[in-house]
């Protein structure tokens, strides 16, 4: 009997979050192409179904939602999101976090460079 209960409950849970996913609507096929080239960068056929695209690129937003939302709740506490708080979600996933704090610290000699080729670009205009 016990276990007609929990089925019931978890139906609850789902209608109710299919009612929530209904409310906000997101524009889908956002990330196609995008997905469609990691997918066969990973080895998948070059011309995927679109099913597969679409799931996947559903099962991404979801993640990357859930980590938002998380990073948010964390952020609560200060009163301002900030890229640590999503490093400290992905604290306990090592690879993760070193592809993000590779890609941080990538991101940050791309706008050192940025700002020294815009630098010797206005010598050289300033200079004639």
């Amino acid at each position: 009997m016990s276990g007609g209960g929990a089925g019931g409950s978890s139906k609850q849970k789902v209608e109710s979050s299919s009612k929530s996913d209904t409310s906000f609507k997101r524009k889908r096929g956002v990330f196609q192409k995008e997905l469609q080239h990691m997918m066969y960068g990973y080895g998948d056929d070059q011309n995927q179904l679109p099913e597969s695209v679409a799931l996947v690129e559903d099962i991404v937003v979801e993640y990357v939602t859930d980590l938002a939302h998380k990073a948010q709740d964390v952020a609560s506490k200060r009163g301002r999101l900030m890229i640590e708080d999503f490093l400290f979600i992905i604290r306990k996933d090592y690879p993760k976090l070193n592809r993000a704090t590779e890609l941080l610290a990538m991101n940050e000699e791309l706008k050192q460079a940025r700002k020294a080729f815009d630098m010797d670009e206005e010598k050289l205009v300033s200079g004639d």
